[in-house]
């Protein structure tokens, strides 16, 4: 009896220690309260869609972390201004992730267009791919809105398939999504457009540069998801060797594009039906097989399944990991996430219900303070006129209240960075003149920064 209840007391103690430290049960981002929002096109002024953002249900298993989201985003979503009808709309899903995820040894899997892993704000990720390819018969594009089902049907793959990225880029919001029938999902990196070194969409121009996370090329990129195998998902930027040594650089696809002016073979010289010559309709990276993988030297340079094993603040003792990869203008890169194939064995999926029993994760611990005080947090213009903009360039992981302060102490006005999106502004065309502050607190620590309104 007694040795009985020692295991008992053994086995809960070791359950419960796992739910601290496994990453797959404690990075999720929880919410039940605050809902979420949209832009109709050329109104700057968000709309609320009444569905609670982020996760709202957090449950494991020794084995499986089931993780329960609308598939809404804190920040808003839309106007998606090529024409899609769609809005964001109520997923409700239970995710099924495994907590200690495998290699996969055989015959490695394709990614497979829809879901394909999810972020930790419960939205969902998508491959490469929008459904649209070229039918050599016709010669013209096929699958999709507007065009010819593909021979085979929708979803089988052809000798050439469209890559979303370019291919769509007029119809993504701001934070890099739009919806397939309501469901919202990003096909790359989640961070606003507007904060590329390089700007490539006006999108942002109206509408908040908002996203899941802001890129930091300083410190190593926080954790943002889960791939289908159960293999962690991460910004742009980590520790240039796997054992976590030789400081913070970008992460760099290890595809690249083909130099051809027809496509009759493939860049490795596989001879395929014939696509469409390379023009400035059909560019080179306009189709998923205009890429091939090479080896690098350096450890910098991801695998074919656009990750590696590395060492990370969450993985202390390393993991394989894939990367939201971009170009040196933070610009997304091919193959964006993961893929074209997976490292590991699939088998997440979506449940309809949970079958095991479960303990629930209460995710009410807030950040300590030495990890509130490294908050990279710009405020711009400075000094300003009409407009005051707060940016988090890291990952919000618990709402930040954000008050406009002046030299007496008075709040003068006050806003919210809710976890999983990153800014916050303020319309100061009615303030006097002077210094203020800017004050940022979590509940428990703060930080301040002085501005200027002239």
């Amino acid at each position: 009896m007694k040795n009985t209840a020692s295991l008992l007391f053994a086995f809960l103690l070791a359950s419960v220690s796992f739910a601290q430290t496994n990453p797959a049960i404690t990075s999720w981002l929880q919410n039940t309260t605050t809902t979420g929002s949209y832009y109709m096109s050329g109104n700057s002024t968000a709309i609320s869609n009444g569905i609670a953002v982020n996760c709202q249900l957090v449950q494991y298993s020794p084995t499986w972390s089931y993780v329960t989201t609308h598939g809404i985003p804190s920040y808003p979503t839309g106007p998606f201004l090529d024409g899609n009808p769609s809005q964001a709309t109520d997923q409700t899903a239970i995710f099924k992730i495994p907590l200690v995820p495998t290699p996969n040894t055989g015959t490695v899997t394709s990614t497979t267009a829809g879901n394909i892993g999810m972020f930790i704000n419960g939205v969902a990720l998508f491959d490469y791919r929008d459904g649209v390819a070229w039918n050599p018969t016709t010669g013209a594009l096929c699958g999709g809105p507007g065009n010819a089902p593909c021979p085979g049907g929708p979803g089988t793959s052809q000798a050439w398939n469209r890559d979303a990225v370019p291919a769509e880029m007029a119809g993504f919001d701001c934070s890099k999504g739009h919806p397939a029938m309501g469901k919202y999902h990003h096909h790359q990196n989640p961070s606003a457009f507007k904060l590329d070194l390089q700007v490539i969409s006006t999108i942002c121009n109206l509408y908040d540069a908002d996203g899941l996370y802001a890129i930091d090329s300083t410190q190593h990129s926080p954790l943002i998801g889960f791939a289908y195998d159960g293999y962690p998902i991460y910004g742009a930027y980590a520790y240039a060797n796997e054992n976590g040594t030789g400081g913070i650089v970008r992460m760099k696809s290890g595809f690249e594009v083909a130099n051809y002016t027809v496509r009759t073979n493939y860049p490795d010289g596989t001879d395929v039906a014939d696509g469409p010559a390379v023009n400035s309709t059909y560019f080179l990276g306009y189709f998923r097989e205009d890429y091939q993988w090479m080896s690098h030297p350096t450890e910098d340079y991801l695998d074919e399944h656009n990750g590696r094993f590395c060492v990370t603040p969450e993985y202390p003792n390393g993991t394989y990991c894939y990367f939201t990869t971009v170009d040196e203008n933070w610009n997304s890169a091919y193959p964006y996430v993961v893929g074209p194939t997976f490292y590991g064995n699939v088998v997440a999926s979506i449940v309809s219900s949970v079958s095991e029993t479960t303990t629930v994760y209460d995710a009410t611990s807030a950040l300590d303070e030495a990890s509130f005080n490294t908050l990279n947090v710009q405020v711009f213009p400075n000094p300003a006129t009409d407009l005051i903009a707060l940016q988090v360039l890291d990952l919000v992981k618990e709402d930040l209240s954000v008050e406009l302060v002046d030299l007496s102490g008075k709040t003068v006005n006050e806003m919210t960075i809710n976890a999983g999106s990153t800014i916050a502004y303020f319309d100061v065309k009615s303030v006097y003149s002077g210094v203020y502050f800017i004050r940022i607190s979590n509940g428990t620590f703060h930080k301040m920064t002085k501005i200027i309104i002239e």
